[in-house]
């Protein structure tokens, strides 16, 4: 009975862990036929893997690894203390003493195409990045587990490509692209996210419990 629970607790600890996922959504209202947003993650193959189930073979982005028409985006680094300010093109810099959180968004067509489409968050956008500089600036939020190729290339052409905060909506960016190759890439930083803060005042006690009942069962049988 007593290993049944401690494994329950365990169970119910894990659970109240939620997962990583500010990006809460997405669409598109003007583009390419059937173009339409996906998020993306990293599967245990180590493969880029959107929401649907469709592994796409490859951890790359930058250099022609997707060529399809669809806006893409993932999550990058989470609610990480900041110790410097972060330079955006878009918005308010992130400052020095508080946290912020990563997003990529891109759009790799192949051919040249046109996308009009937006993403939503979990908490409101301090800025955006949208030239090389400030990108490369900003790698150090980047994925450990994502190949970011081609990086002297990311970033939007002026008077082509344009991105923004929606003015009746903290929470969304609007996108309005032009790309062929190697795509349009930007990267969004958040304020603290609820959905990939950990609860730890409420997971601790419950850890505790568990450690306690494990000790138990070792005096137990001693």
């Amino acid at each position: 009975m007593i290993r049944t629970s401690i494994s329950l607790a365990f169970a119910g600890l894990l659970l109240a862990a939620p997962a990583s996922a500010t990006i809460v959504g997405g669409g598109v209202t003007s583009g390419p036929t059937g173009a339409t947003f996906y998020k993306l993650d990293i599967n245990s193959a180590g493969n880029f893997e959107d929401t649907g189930g469709t592994d796409y073979g490859t951890n790359d982005v930058g250099n022609n690894t997707f060529q399809l028409p669809h806006l893409f985006g993932f999550d990058e680094g989470q609610n990480i203390s900041l110790t410097a300010d972060v330079a955006v093109n878009i918005g308010s810099s992130p400052l020095a003493g508080g946290f912020v959180a990563s997003h990529y968004v891109f759009f790799d067509p192949g051919p040249t195409q046109d996308l009009v489409g937006y993403v939503d968050f979990d908490s409101d956008i301090f800025g955006i990045a949208t030239l090389t500089a400030q990108l490369f600036a900003s790698d150090w939020l980047a994925r450990s587990d994502v190949d970011y190729l081609n990086p002297s290339l990311r970033g939007l052409e002026s008077g082509q490509d344009s991105v923004w905060i929606d003015p009746t909506n903290s929470k969304r960016l609007m996108v309005d692209l032009r790309a062929s190759t190697p795509g349009d890439y930007v990267r969004v930083f958040t304020e603290y996210s609820p959905a990939a803060a950990v609860p730890l005042p409420a997971g601790l006690p419950l850890m505790a419990g568990v450690f306690a009942a494990l000790g138990w069962l070792r005096r137990r049988k001693s």
